[in-house]
C-alpha cells in the first residue's frame, strides 16, 4: 500500500509538474481510500477479524464498500493516462477500448462479482474454510477489494472510455445490488448464517446489524456520487464544458 500511494504522488506531482490540471479532491479521496485499506489490515484488526465475525464484518466494509469507493474517486486511472508516456498511456487506452474491458466493468457483471462473491462466501461452507487456510483468507480480502473496486468504478467510475452503460442502467443495477446486499444481511441475522461457525448467535447477529447499517451508509455515499457526477457530466454537456476530474 504503501509503494502504491507513493507511486500515486508521484504521479500527481508529475502531472502539475507538467502544467496539466488536477483535482486536489481526487487526491485526497485516494489517499483516504488507502487510509480506509491500511485500517482493515492493522494487526489488532486482522487478529479480532480472524476471531470475531464483527471484526470480519468491519474488515469487509472497510476493504469491500468503503476504500473501493474513495479510490475510485481518486480517478488512478486518469492519472496514470496523464502521468505516463504516450506510448504506455496509448497501451492502457487500448484496454479500456477492449471488449473484454467492457464486459468485466458492465454494472451487471461487477455486480455479480461484487455481491455473488459475498452470497458465496456466507451462504456456503466457504467461509469456515477460510477460518483454517491462510491461503484462502487472503484470496478472500483480495477479492473483496478488487470485485468492490469493480463495481463502484461500473458505477462512477470518472475514468475516459469509449462505451459507459447508461444511467438508467447504472441507477437500476445499483438500487438491486443494495437490495440484495440488505436480503443478505437479514437471511444471516434470521438463520444464523454462517452455518456450523465458532461464533455464537448473538456475534452473528451483531455482525450482521454491522453489515446492514454501515453497508447502508456505504451505499447511501456511492448514491450521492453517482447523482453528483450525472448532474455534472448533464450540466457540462449542456454548457459544452469538459468536466474536471473529482
Amino acid at each position: 500500500m504503501i509503494v502504491v500511494t507513493g507511486v500515486y504522488l508521484c504521479g500527481t506531482a508529475s502531472v502539475k509538474s507538467g502544467k496539466a490540471r488536477w483535482n486536489n479532491w481526487s487526491t485526497i479521496s485516494f489517499l483516504t481510500g488507502m487510509g480506509l485499506l491500511g485500517i482493515a489490515v492493522l494487526p489488532t484488526l486482522m487478529q479480532w477479524a480472524h476471531q470475531d465475525l464483527r471484526g470480519h464484518m468491519v474488515q469487509h466494509l472497510l476493504i469491500g464498500m468503503f476504500a473501493p469507493l474513495f479510490l475510485v474517486l481518486g480517478a488512478p486511472i486518469t492519472l496514470a493516462l496523464k502521468a505516463l508516456p504516450v506510448k504506455a498511456a496509448r497501451w492502457i487506452t487500448s484496454i479500456l477500448r477492449s471488449e473484454f474491458f467492457y464486459s468485466i466493468s458492465h454494472p451487471i457483471t461487477a455486480f455479480v462479482l461484487n455481491i455473488g462473491g459475498m452470497y458465496l462466501l456466507y451462504l456456503t461452507p466457504l467461509y469456515i474454510e477460510s477460518l483454517g487456510k491462510p491461503y484462502l483468507h487472503y484470496l478472500m480480502h483480495v477479492h473483496f477489494l478488487l470485485a468492490g473496486y469493480l463495481f463502484t468504478w461500473s458505477m462512477i467510475g470518472p475514468d475516459p472510455v469509449p462505451k459507459h452503460p447508461s444511467f438508467l442502467l447504472r441507477v437500476s443495477v445499483l438500487f438491486i445490488s443494495i437490495a440484495a446486499h440488505a436480503f443478505l444481511s437479514k437471511f444471516m441475522y434470521a438463520y444464523i448464517y454462517p452455518l456450523n461457525s465458532p461464533h455464537s448467535a448473538e456475534q452473528i447477529r451483531e455482525a450482521t446489524k454491522l453489515m446492514y447499517y454501515w453497508g447502508d451508509l456505504s451505499e447511501l455515499l456511492l448514491i450521492i456520487a453517482l447523482f453528483t457526477i450525472w448532474y455534472r457530466q448533464r450540466k457540462c454537456s449542456r454548457y459544452n464544458l469538459t468536466p474536471t476530474v473529482s
